[in-house]
């Protein structure tokens, strides 16, 4: 596992020395060894490497990485370029299309997301091959639950978009009045006509940027 190293690993250090956490860390390793799992081990942690905390703007939840072959790149929802767009973030284009008019693009890499403060943070940070949830309850949750916490400490509008039940059962750790909690159903072809769609999460998180004097999130992803 490739490890943190900008203010991230400060402001979580005190989780690495945590009994959990070198269990979880010895239960990875072994899992890399011994199973085909996602993302590769250099990009874990790429959510945290791609958005200091310094810079987070926006957090969007996830659940845990996608299991099918070459699709993880360690930030939720995205994919990386070459990979078929997987159906939540076809969704989620068509939302972005129809809040702000953003073209949909032939892509699902999120990268240009990341680099502006939009945190794409799954609970579960890995996952084996074409088994979804297969590392649920090995230790990640604590660790995701402590740069929540972490998050929830700082002193400016973050946008926290929680997307299904489970990234809505974190709201409790939300208590923040700097914040905007912005909830719907998931994004999946299986929930998204239950709300997700017309929800607007896009131009809600832009508005509230704005009316604080932040620099709202430009949307649109390019085609590379």
């Amino acid at each position: 596992m490739a490890a943190i190293n900008n203010d991230w690993l400060d402001a979580l250090k005190g989780e690495f020395s945590k009994p959990y956490y070198k269990k979880l860390f010895e239960t990875v390793n072994q899992e890399y060894r011994t199973h085909r799992i996602y993302p590769p081990a250099d990009d874990i942690f790429n959510a945290f490497h791609l958005t200091p905390l310094k810079d987070v703007k926006v957090v969007i939840l996830g659940q845990d990485p996608y299991h099918g072959d070459g699709q993880a790149e360690g930030l939720s929802f995205s994919v990386k370029p070459g990979v078929d767009i997987p159906p939540s973030l076809v969704n989620i284009y068509q939302e972005l299309h129809d809040d702000l008019g953003c073209t949909i693009p032939s892509h699902g890499n999120l990268v240009k997301w990341a680099k502006q403060g939009v945190l794409l943070l799954n609970t579960v940070l890995t996952v084996r091959a074409h088994q979804a949830n297969s590392h649920r309850g090995i230790g990640w949750e604590e660790f995701t639950d402590a740069a929540i916490r972490v998050l929830n400490t700082q002193d400016r509008p973050i946008v926290f978009i929680l997307w299904g039940r489970p990234a809505q059962m974190k709201k409790r750790m939300l208590t923040n009045p700097n914040h905007l909690i912005l909830e719907a159903p998931h994004p999946s072809p299986l929930s998204a006509y239950r709300g997700f769609f017309g929800s607007k999460p896009f131009s809600q998180t832009n508005k509230f940027l704005e009316a604080h004097g932040v620099e709202p999130i430009d949307w649109q992803i390019d085609e590379l």
